[in-house]
């Protein structure tokens, strides 16, 4: 008599999926809420995808965008049941590497991109988060935001040229003077 083959563990399963999706997540999950609802949100996230596991898909990275997409949903969730917590934004600063000084002109090239970033829609911040700062391909991408990939395409493409357009259209900045730190007011 032979033995049948055992279904995956769900336990295992479970854990498989959090070993490979919980650093990336936890990043997306930070740019998006304030440090201290980040494991709460976590939490949430993997009970969601817990309770749901039989709906996740086969292949690793299939189901790591389908994590991704639970997670824009509980994070939409948390912003229509908090509305005074709008912000939505990216935060740009906390990409920065730790122990990593950046040169003058990197701090004014990052605030005129903080700048720009902050003037487009929502919208837009979300479809560049995703292809920039998760690296998601468009096809993931577009599973996470419930779109086709043509549409995410699109929304992409759209969302460059607008930061593109805010970029070129921000007010001229002075060069940083050299050493200027070093200076002392003369007597």
């Amino acid at each position: 008599m032979r033995e049948q083959p055992r279904a995956p563990d769900r336990e295992q399963t479970f854990r498989d999926l959090y070993e490979a999706a919980y650093p990336d997540l936890r990043r997306f999950v930070q740019r998006r809420v304030h440090p201290d609802h980040v494991d709460d949100t976590l939490a949430e996230v993997f009970l969601v995808v817990w309770r749901r596991l039989d709906e996740v898909p086969a292949a690793r990275d299939d189901a790591r965008a389908w994590v991704f997409g639970v997670a824009r949903r509980v994070l939409l969730n948390t912003y229509r049941g908090d509305r005074r917590r709008l912000a939505l934004g990216v935060r740009l600063a906390d990409a920065t590497p730790v122990g990593h000084e950046p040169a003058p002109d990197d701090v004014v090239h990052r605030i005129d991109l903080a700048t720009a970033w902050r003037r487009l829609t929502p919208a837009h911040q979300e479809t560049l988060a995703l292809a920039v700062l998760d690296g998601l391909d468009a096809p993931r991408a577009a599973a996470v935001l419930g779109i086709s990939p043509v549409a995410f395409r699109l929304r992409l493409s759209r969302a460059r040229r607008a930061l593109r357009l805010h970029l070129d259209h921000l007010p001229e900045r002075g060069t940083v003077p050299a050493r200027a730190a070093e200076r002392t007011p003369s007597r």
